[in-house]
């Protein structure tokens, strides 16, 4: 077992801080989650950084809790009413998601609001070599996991009821004025790419205008695989879904081919044997998923790539942030610090090779 998996997966006692009063959700869960009975114990996952994420044990079968960190939220942070809305969605199409049970955005009965849905067995893999694995289910597993982003990606989001639950167009513009915000607002220390970055990317952004509705971290640690089989059968952590630009999903998803590992976000592919571990290559996976959505290719992949890194620095620099701020969900958090300068010296290297000067 590697660091990401002893420090992520699995579920721990509850923390002081982010215990909440059981009774009182007991009683709410019981009269709005359909066949829920008690007794019941809660644990929180070890993952789950950004919202508290609770395992329920109870009579009736085994739930999950998710809801927002107690304290002072970052603008358009913690959405669990967003989640629960997209998952929702989804479930009723027959996409792989667990299904969503009720959401409670009355605070006074755990703190904050929070949304119940449906545990799915299977596996969670934090290491991108898969040790254990056979090359052929490596690479059944990975295709799966590029196919369900295009599959995704090719969802009709109006007829999904999800037409308002984002704004079409200038994706890129938003994604990088969000971030930039929230990277100032949680900033413990100097990062001078950072602050190119912040200058250089809204300038450049690539003319190519897609829409469709993006999960915004689908990384590997964010699908939940079968517990004996090579297939994706849950996707995880849809806090930051919209309805968004599907190529900038596409190449966040595709960090672990170009970035180096960071815990708790990118379980990177670099320096690995790809071949003799049955992983497809960058362009392998690429073409794939350019096959299954109908597209030619891609172009400005630099731009993106540098766009990417960008966003990965600033969302760790939040997590950061909640440190100091006394709200982290996670205690690894703090360690995160150490990464979001060489993310951001990396994405300025990719800006480069995208025409920055």
């Amino acid at each position: 077992m590697n660091d990401a998996t002893e420090q992520f997966v699995g579920t721990k006692a509850v923390p002081d801080a982010l215990r909440f009063d059981e009774d009182r959700v007991g009683e709410y869960l019981a009269a709005n989650v359909e066949g829920f009975r008690g007794p019941f114990t809660v644990t929180q996952f070890r993952g789950g950084q950004s919202n508290p994420t609770y395992l329920i044990e109870a009579g009736s079968g085994q739930y999950v809790m998710r809801r927002q960190p107690p304290g002072q939220l970052l603008p358009s942070a913690h959405a669990v009413d967003r989640e629960y809305r997209v998952i929702k969605a989804l479930h009723g199409a027959g996409f792989p998601v667990p299904r969503a049970y009720c959401l409670c955005e009355d605070p006074s009965l755990a703190g904050t609001m929070f949304y119940v849905m449906g545990y799915v067995e299977g596996r969670v893999i934090w290491d991108g070599s898969m040790p254990g694995e056979t090359p052929g289910n490596r690479r059944a597993m990975f295709e799966s996991w590029g196919d369900t982003l295009a599959d995704l990606h090719n969802l009709d989001y109006v007829a999904l009821g999800l037409d308002d639950f984002g704004r079409p167009g200038n994706y890129f513009a938003r994604q990088i004025s969000r971030w930039s915000k929230q990277f100032k607002a949680s900033q413990t220390q100097d990062a001078d790419k950072m602050d190119r970055l912040i200058e250089w990317l809204p300038n450049h952004i690539p003319e190519e205008n897609s829409v469709s509705l993006v999960h915004g971290d689908l990384s590997l640690h964010n699908v939940m695989f079968h517990p004996t089989e090579p297939r994706v059968v849950a996707v995880l952590d849809w806090e930051i879904s919209t309805i968004g630009h599907p190529l900038a999903d596409l190449t966040y998803n595709m960090l672990a081919w170009y970035a180096p590992s960071t815990p708790g976000a990118i379980a990177s592919l670099l320096d690995l044997d790809l071949q003799a571990l049955g992983i497809p290559g960058m362009d392998e996976y690429l073409s794939r998923y350019c096959a299954r959505t109908g597209r030619d290719g891609i172009e400005s992949m630099d731009y993106y790539c540098a766009y990417n890194l960008f966003r990965i620095a600033a969302i760790l620099q939040g997590i950061v942030g909640r440190v100091r701020d006394g709200t982290a969900s996670n205690e690894n958090a703090e360690a995160m610090a150490a990464h979001v300068v060489p993310l951001s010296e990396l994405a300025w290297k990719y800006a480069l090779k995208a025409g920055a000067r």
